[in-house]
């Protein structure tokens, strides 16, 4: 169960989007959203870095 979707449910939004998108732009949809998600994730890490070069900084003054 994912954030209180079960398999019924899943299925049932996959058949809506393979309606409405179609078979040929699922591959390309799926390589949005992971370019999305390995953008967010890469986002993230270089925000944490930045705030722990910074943190010292704090701590000295």
């Amino acid at each position: 169960m994912i954030g209180g979707l079960g398999m019924p449910e899943l299925i049932i939004i996959l058949v809506i989007i393979l309606i409405i998108f179609g078979a040929g732009k699922l591959p390309e949809i799926g390589s949005g959203i992971g370019k999305g998600i390995k953008n967010f994730k890469k986002a993230t890490k270089e925000a944490e870095i930045t705030e722990e070069d910074k943190e010292p900084e704090k701590l000295d003054k």
